[in-house]
């Protein structure tokens, strides 16, 4: 009962209202379609859309779960890689320090070794310091050192000199750049006060010309409209012209059907209205004559002015395409010259620069300068030196002329002679070479007096060079034809240099000074004079 009254029978109902044809479908149904009936009326549907839905969700499920194993499979990897990375780094830790530890080891090693060679230098140093009594050879180092020192000097200050004249000829060019810049800035100023004229020109004329453009639309407009009234007349004239023929006919017709006799009463009446007809039809014409005339005359007026005004458009728009040319030319020139203006610029720059590098090299070059005279100070002896300090100054605060200086300063060769020139001359490099003893007398004076030193003097006129006769041979050369100095001075070298010649070696040097009494020397300094 329970079941039929779920669906839809109950016992305090017993009439039922079936519908026709439903009990006769309910015996053709299939069994399918009555098992179908029976789970709809027995309430099973609601089970089989549970049991689908859960289907569908148990589905999901496992979709998820195999996700979720993914990722875990995934994790499980990258905790064996990292796992993998830890040994790595426990390993590259292990090998670190033992790198450390074994880069500690070469350095104390390094270190004790360094103390050894310091321990090592430190005693070659004091046995060095003992082997400075061979001051022979460190004299001739000395000289060397010297003589290279003075052609470094004399190529200072021939750089110096040069380094001046080169700074003077980029002074000059950059005054001439800064002229040049100055000119174009004010050329520049020039074409920008022109252009803004120009331009202030060409907006009046632009202006001009709008008002121009719209007196010529407004003489346009009333052309069109006293061209209009011209035409509206002309038709006017045209159907009064059509209305009078029309009358005229109209008016012979009806002379002819009334007859002249019964019109007028006689010839001089008819006359006198026909007269009086003409002069009206005269007059009209004359009006509509006139009129015409006017008409034509105010067109063409109209037509001058319009034509007029044509040219004037014409003749501004051609001045506006010639000022807008010469605006284009103008921005032209002003861009060419902005462009020269940083040229120049640039070449300014590149001008200060080579000029601060100059001035670096100068004060470099007075550096080594210092330097040298200083390392020349450090190797004549000192009451020379003394000497040739005070002559300088004595020159300088007396005014004393014809001194030419050390036979050190005048003197010049190649290289390879330093040695042999230093050997022969020894002490004479530092002998002061003077025009005559009258200046070396003052100068010993005053020297004397002041107790400035010692100094040597080579008057030229007291001077009488050796005649010595060098015979041609292949064996060695004339000192004195290996030397560079001015011919004034060559009595002093004549004796100083004169009888010194320059051979192969020291055998040679034996052999030719015991058979032609000369003072013979070689290139590495070893003399051998005459006996």
């Amino acid at each position: 009962m329970n079941l039929l009254e779920s669906a839809g029978f109950s016992r305090s109902n017993p009439y039922y209202v079936v519908q026709q044809g439903k009990i006769a479908s309910l015996t053709l149904m299939k069994d399918s379609e009555r098992l179908d009936l029976l789970k709809e009326i027995g309430g099973t549907r609601v089970y089989e859309d549970r049991r689908r839905e859960s289907l569908k969700i148990m589905q999901e499920t496992a979709n998820k779960r195999k996700q979720i194993d993914q990722v875990v499979r995934y994790l499980e990897e990258r905790l064996r890689e990292l796992d993998e990375e830890k040994e790595e780094l426990k390993k590259y830790q292990q090998l670190d320090k033992q790198r450390r530890s074994l880069e500690y080891t070469i350095l104390d090693h390094e270190l004790n070794d360094a103390r050894n060679e310091l321990a090592s230098m430190d005693d070659n140093r004091r046995q060095i310091s003992e082997r400075m009594s061979q001051a022979d050879n460190e004299v001739v180092e000395l000289r060397e050192r010297v003589k290279s020192l003075e052609k470094e000097i004399k190529a200072s200050t021939k750089g110096i000199n040069e380094t001046k004249s080169e700074k003077g000829d980029a002074e000059k060019k950059r005054t001439e750049a800064l002229k040049v810049v100055s000119q174009i800035e004010l050329d520049l100023r020039d074409l920008k006060d022109r252009i803004s004229s120009e331009k202030r020109a060409k907006d009046e004329a632009v202006r001009e010309l709008n008002s121009m453009r719209k007196e010529s639309e407004k003489s346009k407009s009333e052309l069109a409209q006293i061209s209009k009234v011209h035409a509206a007349k002309l038709k006017e004239e045209e159907d009064i012209s059509k209305s009078i023929m029309d009358r005229e006919k109209r008016l012979s017709i009806l002379y002819q059907k009334q007859g002249r006799a019964t019109q007028f009463k006689n010839e001089a009446a008819r006359d006198e209205w026909l007269r009086k007809e003409i002069h009206d039809l005269e007059r009209v014409l004359l009006s509509n004559r006139k009129q015409e005339s006017l008409l034509q005359d105010e067109s063409q007026k109209l037509k001058d002015e319009i034509n007029k005004l044509t040219n004037h458009i014409e003749s501004r728009r051609s001045e506006s395409s010639k000022l807008e040319a010469v605006l284009a030319d103008k921005q032209k020139n002003h861009n060419d010259f902005t462009k020269q203006k940083n040229a120049l610029q640039d070449e300014r720059k590149s001008f200060w620069k080579e000029e601060n590098s100059v001035t670096a090299e100068i004060d470099r070059l007075k550096e080594d300068l210092v330097k040298a005279q200083k390392s020349l100070d450090h190797a004549t002896p000192g009451d020379i030196r003394r000497g040739l300090n005070s002559v300088s100054r004595i020159i300088r605060d007396h005014g004393i002329g014809g001194v030419f200086g050390p036979v050190l300063e005048l003197v010049d060769c190649e290289e390879k002679f330093f040695t042999a020139v230093e050997v022969t001359a020894g002490n004479s490099l530092f002998h002061v070479v003077v025009e005559n003893d009258d200046i070396s007398t003052r100068i010993i004076q005053v020297l004397t007096r002041e107790k400035g030193g010692r100094v040597t003097f080579i008057p030229l006129n007291r001077v009488h060079a050796p005649n010595v006769n060098v015979p041609q041979s292949s064996d060695f050369v004339p000192l004195l034809k290996k030397l560079k100095f001015r011919a004034e001075h060559r009595r002093a070298f004549e004796q100083v240099f004169g009888r010194t010649v320059i051979c192969r070696d020291l055998e040679t040097a034996t052999r030719v000074a015991r058979s032609n009494s000369l003072d013979c020397i070689t290139l590495d300094g070893n003399p051998e004079f005459c006996s």
